[in-house]
This record gives structure tokens, sequence and C-alpha cells, in this order.
């Protein structure tokens, strides 16, 4: 017992100084994922200890668990309820509430009905969809009546995205900002009481031993989308698969470089993935906002087949109190903007190695 408490205490030490280590390869970036996970572990971890056989060195041990814990904490309690964050209300001057839900529907589920049902009981203003292939878009045609307005890139690389909205869509674009297989999608609507914001859709691919040896392009791609919200003028969310955590350096280094705000902040993770296994849940479909937004709700949905769960957000636009919610914005100093252009460039010259077209298996 002694044996596997040192062990467990061992591990554990080694996935969080990990992360801390700033390199790019997936061995360093995938144990950010888990920290909620870790953290659990490690109070277990501690708790066992006061059950196995003491040694001279427990209590070094159970120290250094307990300097785990308090690390873990200190960054996971802002994602939590209990984390102070000022609470607003919609006023008479604010937007009509929009609702929108973004799902990566997983290119081989084929239980298309399932995601149509959840769509139509939900009635969301505009919804994206990530990795939606050409039998996706097929399947989502009976809802083009009802979501008249549209984005379409259509890829068989499990990078097919997909934007349908009730709200006018006055402009949009495809941006291909490291790679021309990795799309992000850019629309420009206005709600039916006259308010203009900005939607992205995202999907960068994930550093890990299956896909991306690195996360170099998944953070390029996101910081050059940052880059591009702050020439926007105009209320902005970003949202999608991230395939990146709240909590890393670069999800930071994005947030203080686009001037947005987390809504996860004072709420709650909205772990996503995987969808099945409860107890392996990580939060990386991520959504971002400027000040003029304000969130009522934001949740997970139920799963319809993915191995992801769709995200349900409600927010309103609201130009009067955005100065009292500003100070939530942390901004990037000199030096940061500096390594967000360098990780930028480092995205354009990574070479991924993807297929156009992607098999199940």
């Amino acid at each position: 017992m002694w044996i596997f408490y040192l062990s467990l205490t061992v591990l554990l030490f080694i996935l969080t100084i990990l992360p801390k280590i700033q390199h790019s390869h997936w061995v360093f970036r995938v144990p950010e994922f888990g920290k909620i996970q870790i953290t659990f572990f490690t109070v277990f971890t501690f708790i066992l200890g006061f059950f196995v056989s003491h040694s001279e060195y427990s209590w070094y041990f159970q120290g250094l668990l307990i300097l785990m814990f308090v690390h873990h904490s200190i960054i996971l309690i802002k994602y939590t309820p209990l984390y102070p964050v000022k609470k607003f209300s919609q006023k008479y001057k604010s937007s009509d509430k929009v609702h929108f839900i973004s799902a990566n529907v997983y290119q081989f589920n084929t239980e298309y009905e399932r995601f149509i049902e959840l769509i139509e009981k939900c009635k969301p203003d505009m919804f994206l969809t990530m990795e939606s292939n050409g039998d996706w878009e097929k399947a989502l045609q009976k809802l083009e009546k009802e979501y008249p307005f549209q984005h379409k890139v259509t890829l068989e690389n499990t990078y097919g995205m997909h934007f349908y909205s009730k709200l006018k869509i006055e402009s949009s674009k495809t941006h291909y900002f490291v790679a021309d297989d990795i799309p992000s999608i850019e629309a420009h609507l206005k709600t039916k009481d006259g308010f203009s914001f900005v939607f992205f859709g995202v999907h960068p691919p994930p550093p890990s031993p299956t896909e991306e040896e690195t996360s170099k392009e998944r953070d390029g791609d996101l910081l050059s989308t940052a880059k591009r919200v702050t020439e926007i003028k105009k209320p902005v969310i970003v949202v999608g698969d991230f395939n990146n955590v709240a909590w890393s350096k670069s999800s930071i280094l994005f947030r203080k470089t686009s001037h947005l705000i987390d809504p996860r902040i004072g709420r709650s993770f909205v772990s996503t993935f995987h969808a099945k296994y409860r107890l392996l849940r990580f939060p990386i479909d991520l959504m971002f906002h400027s000040e003029e937004i304000f969130i009522e709700d934001l949740k997970t949905l139920d799963n319809f087949g993915s191995d992801h769960l769709p995200v349900f957000c409600e927010f309103f636009i609201d130009y009067e109190q955005e100065e009292e919610q500003e100070e939530r914005i942390d901004y990037a100093t000199e030096e940061e903007k500096a390594e967000a252009e360098e990780m930028i460039e480092e995205g354009k010259k990574e070479d991924g190695e993807r297929d156009a077209v992607v098999t199940e298996g």
C-alpha cells in the first residue's frame, strides 16, 4: 500500500509540474486538461496517506500533496460560484435575450435525428456545428426553413463547420488563419430589435498522441482569432471546441490579447468532453465575449450521440452597463503581445499532417 501511495503521489506531482514547462509538445500540454481530476486524486491520495504504513518521510509527502491541492484550488476556484463576480440583470435598454447552441457533433456520429430534436426542443436563435461533413449538412437541411441564414464550411477532415441562424447574417466569411484545412467562421449578425454583434466559431486541432504532436497550430489559430477580434468595433462572441482549457497559458493569452471575458469565471467549469465518461470530462468547448455582452445562462445539454456535450448559452447586449463589466477584462502586456505574435508565426509554420478525408478508426 505504501508503494501505491508513493507512486500515486509522484505521478500527481509530475502531472502538476509538466504543464508548467512551456513546451508545445502534447506531453506537456495534455495534463492541463485534467486539472480537475488531478485535484480530486490529490485529495484521495492525501486521505489514503493516513492509512498506509508510515515512514519517516510520510509527512513530507503529505505536505507535498497539500501544496499541490492548494496550487490547483487557487486556479480552479475562479471557475466556480465561490469566486465573487458581479451579476447583471437585463434592463429596458438591453437587447432581447439571444440563445445559441454550440456542438461538436462528431463527424462519424450518425444519430442526426437526436441532434435535430435537440434543436427543435431548445429553439435557439442560432447554432454552430463542428466536425460536420456532407452527411451532416444533408441531414440538417430540414432545419433550413426555420434557420434561413447559413454559413457552411463542409469538410471531411473532422474540421467542417456549419452555422445556422434565425437572425439576419449581414455578412460572413471563412478564415484559414494558420492552415488551409482548419476553418473559422466570422458572422456579423443583427438581432430583431436592432443590436449588431459578431459571432466567431472556432475549432483548432488538439495536441495529442493521435492528432497533432504539438499545440502550435492550435495556439496560433486561437491567437490569430484574438488578433482579428481586436479589429472589430462591435460586441463579439467567440465560441467552439477550443481543444484547450480556460486556465492554460495559451487560453489566458487569448483572453488578454482579444480583450474578451471568460464567462466561466464565477460560474462553473461547463465540462463537455468526453460525453460518455463523467469522471473523465474536460471543459474544452469554451466561450469568450466582449464587455457589451452579458451572459444569463451557460450550461451543457443532453448528449445526442457525440463525444462532446453541446453548450447552450443565453445572453443579452447592453451598452449602458458595459463600463461596469469592463473591469473584468485583462489586457496583455507588451511582452505578452510579442509572445502572441511569435505563437501565431509558429502556428503558420507548423505543417499539420491531416488527410483531406478522414475515416473512423
